[in-house]
Parts: structure tokens; sequence; C-alpha cells
């Protein structure tokens, strides 16, 4: 196979898997109500174990990221699709919030971690030449939109005519495809992207650490995490307390998913023309200024669905830029690594989003003090990614070995 068709057979298996981990996974907002209608559990029940899943993915993010440039993606994508079945599984039978949190906290999050978008990034970003990679990130990244746009209403039709048991087992047996699909990301096991400067594992995590640009794209992404994840996990049943129907929930999920595709992939193309992190700022200004607008405006399904398909537009745009900012930087070597410390980050503000979301409903019986928050953060996110340096470092050359 020549390395341009196996770059192709890699980004279709990629943008699949990630199709599928990502879609699925976007679906979890739709369970809150019914599980903990059905169960008797607090929303800050069933948020903790979505929160600690966050966290969990993006704590072992790095640990996936560096096996998948060590070992090649496809056993880590492998073994991380048998987790995410097996959590998805677990998840229709947690006989308490205990349980549920190991299922879908635990399991899941350890699936997530290497079937998203760090371990298929890294490997994409390998097998595909500098000047293809921003829009190949995009493709990846659209797929991911795709998934969600998918699943979401498959979900809300699963859970009205089946209920949720019967429709998180679908998506088990779903998830069940990511393990084959990852003979397709197969790669070799050690890859030498660095020219002449043959890095280890610990120089490149500190030469990462030393600069500043790595941590203002650690924190920016750390707004985005935040922001998304409460907004996906909190939105069906906000517009649920005021009074709208249910599929408006469904719907502004399916909507965010459908334009995302079109947010990620633009982003992502013109990531590879412009600035990236000028890119990166004008997302999160914008993220802020659609919530303000949204929370301003009268609540109707019309204003759903308007700030539904804006922030789709803004969703995951973030991802290739930051991710293609670390690889512009850094270079493709440790990729998967370095973009996955970047994540937890992300997952960090994705658990203090999800876990506030429900901890702050339940304390004041209301969102706002949470969509406060989000608008906030988004600004600052915007002015950290103002002072990331985007040229590419300069390594000094290895003296020659002596003869």
């Amino acid at each position: 196979m020549t390395p341009a068709s196996r770059a192709l057979l890699l980004l279709v298996s990629g943008s699949l898997i990630v199709s599928l981990s990502m879609g699925i996974r976007h679906t979890f907002g739709l369970f809150l109500q019914p599980m903990t209608q059905d169960l008797g559990w607090t929303r800050e029940a069933f948020s903790f174990a979505i929160a600690l899943q966050n966290l969990v993915w993006g704590a072992a993010t790095p640990l996936s990221g560096w096996l998948a440039d060590r070992f090649g993606a496809g056993k880590v994508i492998f073994g991380s699709g048998l987790l995410y079945t097996l959590g998805l599984a677990l998840m229709a039978y947690s006989p308490d919030p205990a349980g549920f949190s190991v299922s879908a906290g635990l399991l899941v999050g350890l699936g997530l971690s290497g079937t998203t978008f760090s371990v298929v990034y890294g490997a994409v970003g390998r097998a595909v030449s500098p000047e293809r990679r921003a829009g190949a990130l995009a493709v990846v990244g659209a797929a991911g939109s795709f998934g969600q746009f998918l699943m979401v209403p498959m979900g809300q039709g699963l859970i009205s005519g089946a209920g949720w048991l019967q429709a998180l087992l679908v998506f088990a047996l779903a998830s069940a495809f990511i393990a084959p699909l990852a003979a397709g990301a197969a790669e070799r096991s050690r890859h030498d992207a660095t020219g002449g400067h043959k890095q280890s594992t610990a120089e490149a995590l500190r030469e990462a650490f030393g600069q500043r640009s790595f941590w203002l794209l650690t924190l920016g992404f750390f707004v985005c995490g935040f922001q998304v994840v409460f907004i996906g996990a909190h939105l069906p049943s906000y517009v649920l307390d005021k009074g709208l129907p249910a599929n408006v929930g469904m719907l502004a999920l399916a909507l965010i998913g459908l334009f995302n595709i079109f947010g990620t992939y633009g982003f992502g193309a013109l990531g590879g023309r412009f600035s990236k992190k000028y890119l990166l700022s004008v997302i999160y200004l914008a993220r802020s200024a659609a919530i303000v607008l949204f929370l301003l405006l009268p609540l109707s399904p019309a204003a759903v669905a308007v700030f539904a398909a804006v922030m789709g537009l803004l969703w995951l745009g973030t991802v290739p830029l930051t991710n293609g900012l670390v690889a512009q930087i850094f270079g493709v070597r440790y990729l998967a690594m370095l973009s996955g410390f970047v994540f937890f980050s992300h997952q960090v503000g994705s658990f203090l989003g999800v876990w506030l979301g429900g901890l702050l409903f339940d304390k004041t019986g209301s969102y706002d003090v949470v969509w406060v928050i989000s608008i906030g953060l988004g600004v600052m996110a915007a002015l950290l990614n103002l002072p990331v340096d985007e040229r590419p470092l300069v390594r000094a050359p290895q003296p020659a070995p002596a003869r």
C-alpha cells in the first residue's frame, strides 16, 4: 500500500471511529431526566458521574497518547473501544449512583481517552504532509460533529420509543464497531517525525512544559471544555425546566452537531491559511456573546434553535486549531501525548462545567450562575490565546556520535 493510500485509509477509519465515539458521548445529556426520575437519583448524582467521565477521559488521554505515539494508534483504539462498549453496557444496569460512576465515569472515560481526538489526530498528523495537515484534522473534527448530529436524534427516538435502558444497550452495540475499525488506524510502532533531532519522551515533555505558549493553549482549552460540556449535558434539561417540549432540547443538540460539522471543518481549514491563535480568540469571544444574547432574549423554540446553530458553528472548531498549533510549534513526533496533556485541561473544565451545572441547580433551582461563569471564562480564553507564539521551535542539532 502506498503512503497516500495508507493515509487515506487511516483518515477514513479515524473519522468513523471519532464519529461513533463522540456521537454516542454527546447523547448522555438526554439520559439525565429519564434516568434520575426513574431511579430516584438527584441531578447532582448523575452529573457527578458524567463529570467524572470527563475527568478520567482527560487524565488518561496523555497516557493513551503516549502509548499511541510509541506502539501505534491501532492497538490503543482497539483496547479503548472494548472498554467503551463495556462501560455503556454496564451503565444500563448500574444499581446506584456509585455503580453508575464506575460505568459511566471510569470505564467510559477510559474508553473515550483512546478513541477520540488526541490519539486519532496524532496518527493522522503523522500520516499526512504538513501542507495537508490542517485540512485532514478538520475532516476528523467534522466527523465527530456528524456523529453528534446522527446519534442525538437516534438517542431521543430510542429513549422515547423503547426506554433509556434499551437505548444504552443499542449504543453499546454500536460502539462495538470501534474495535474492528482500529485495524484501519494501525501504524508503525515508532515514528521519526522530528528530522535530525530524535527526542525522548522526557525531553519532549520538558520542552513543552517550559514553553509559555503551551500553558496558554492549555488554559484556553479548559474554557472550551467547561462551556461545551455544560451546554451539552444541561441544555435539554434547561429548556424542559422553562416549559418547552423535550424535543426542543433534542433538536438543539442535533443542530449543534449539524452546524458543528461546518464549523469544525471551516475553522480547521481556515487554520491552514490564517493565524490559529486569532481564530481561537474569535471562537471564545463569539461563544460568550451568543450566551449573553440567548439569556437576554425571550426563550422560544426558535430562539433555542438559533442559539444551537450558532454554538454549533463555534463548538469544536477549537479542536483542530489547538491540536494544529501543538503540531505546528512542537512537531508531530509526540503530538498525541502533548495534545493529551492539553486535552486534560479541557476535561478538567468539562468536569467542573457538568458537575457545577447539577450542583448549583440543586442548590439554587437555576442554571443562571453557571451561564454567567461560562460567559466570563469565554472572554478570559479569548485573551489567553492572543500572546501564543505560533512559530515552530528551533531545536539545536544533536552532536555527532564520537568515532
